[in-house]
């Protein structure tokens, strides 16, 4: 069950920020394999390790536009209804994140400008395994719309029939994508990072995925594609004080630990006395989950702190730099304002880390492991480049020119300096 540190000392916080070790090192040897047979093979080797891994005979890997369009009849009229919503509320919010551009001169005869202009081919990988992971197209997909990536490939881990999950279908269409291929995995990964047959290569690659998906990531980001961030087991840092509700912390806490057995979830209060109602409650609803044995396996990793003051409390949310942070206090608005590092963060009693999983309109695929520390989560930003452009006037390059090979010359750039002089020469 969860493990509780009351008021330890800051010395031990270090210890206290560590989440479950993610060691894809040992993945190495497999992961390179793999990808090397697809860049070599390409839907052959797809293909193939489709059915070594997942015990799936694929004929094709693209999905038919038959099957796409069967996917809106095979769902109940309340969940397309829901994905539509939550397709509204994610669009408004990253659509007001267009980025208008600047143009500044910032000295007379020399103009700088910036446009951002939209990442041509990206790639989504969308989680299968347990659960049909749609939300996570609508998060991706919406905001790689708006941006304009001209060329958006899905890929996702087939069901056993080799069928894509309707939900991920029915959302993609929603979220405007066309193309859609069924695998999952390393192989997944190697098809978008450097193209098949039928698969585009890509620019970057986004999604998150196991510690096989994890590795593979790493290793095309290396050389041959961008990715959006770095990713780990998926964790909740809840705040409270002695006047929260402990079935609300719980339900936090364990809806966390569900995503998976190296999730985690931790509890920072100034209220000894509310650690009891919680491990109570927490053990309550644990019992009524299906994923309960998973969800217990998380718990082991998880905590609950008992710090000695709101200050410690500030100090060391900054110093694990949760990829969610639910903050259940009277004087929330006040402690979130002193939050520097976080992926997301949840207001007040009622807005659970669930709403933002799925219908807020607030994005899901956030920094975790700490890198919130220097890493935003995805954003419109993570589908744009922002380039910058300058001109520069006979005046202005008569005005700059010196600074420009003095500062040449201080650097031992002859030719640096020499491409300023001889244009000042014919001035």
């Amino acid at each position: 069950m969860i493990r509780v540190a009351i008021h330890p000392m800051r010395p031990e916080w270090e210890e206290l920020v560590k989440r479950p070790a993610l060691d894809v090192s040992a993945l190495s040897d497999t992961v390179s394999r793999v990808l090397e047979e697809v860049k070599r093979h390409g839907d052959a080797a797809v293909i193939r390790y489709e059915k070594l891994f997942d015990n799936v005979s694929l004929n094709t890997l693209e999905v038919s536009g038959k099957e796409k369009t069967e996917a809106e009849s095979l769902l109940p009229h309340v969940l397309r209804q829901a994905i539509r919503t939550a397709a509204g509320h994610i669009e408004a919010f990253h659509s007001a994140q267009r980025f208008a551009g600047v143009e500044v001169e910032t000295s007379p005869g020399v103009i700088c400008r910036q446009k951002a202009v939209p990442i041509e081919k990206v790639g989504l990988y969308i989680p299968g395994g347990t659960a049909p992971l749609f939300s996570t197209v609508l998060m991706l997909a919406i905001p790689a719309r708006i941006a304009g990536c001209r060329e958006v490939v899905l890929f996702t881990p087939p069901r056993k029939d080799g069928s894509v999950h309707p939900a991920i279908l029915f959302a993609a269409a929603t979220a405007g994508v066309e193309r859609i291929f069924r695998a999952g995995g390393v192989q997944a990964i190697a098809a978008m990072a450097y193209g098949t047959e039928t698969v585009p290569k890509v620019y970057k690659i986004f999604g998150p995925g196991n510690q096989y998906v994890t590795a593979a990531k790493q290793m095309v980001s290396l050389r041959d594609v961008a990715i959006d961030m770095p990713a780990g087991p998926s964790e909740v840092e809840v705040i409270a004080d002695g006047n929260a509700s402990p079935a609300f912390i719980a339900a936090d806490l364990l809806s966390q630990a569900e995503h998976g057995a190296d999730s985690q979830s931790v509890l920072i209060t100034t209220s000894e006395a509310i650690v009891p109602p919680v491990l109570r409650a927490v053990e309550e609803q644990l019992e009524a989950l299906p994923r309960k044995e998973v969800t217990a396996k998380a718990l082991l990793n998880s905590r609950i702190i008992v710090l000695k003051d709101r200050r410690e409390v500030i100090d060391f949310t900054n110093l694990y730099a949760p990829e969610h942070l639910i903050i259940q206090t009277g004087d929330y608005a006040c402690i979130a304002e002193e939050i520097v590092n976080a992926g997301s963060v949840f207001l007040g009693a009622y807005t659970p880390e669930s709403a933002g999983d799925y219908a807020s309109g607030t994005n899901h695929t956030l920094p975790t492991n700490g890198h919130a520390r220097a890493c935003s989560g995805v954003n419109l930003d993570s589908f744009i480049r922002k380039i910058t452009f300058q001109e520069i006037t006979p005046e202005g390059i008569r005005q700059l020119g010196e600074t420009i090979r003095v500062m040449a010359a201080g650097e031992q750039l002859d030719a640096h300096r020499n491409a300023v002089t001889v244009r000042l020469e014919t001035i």
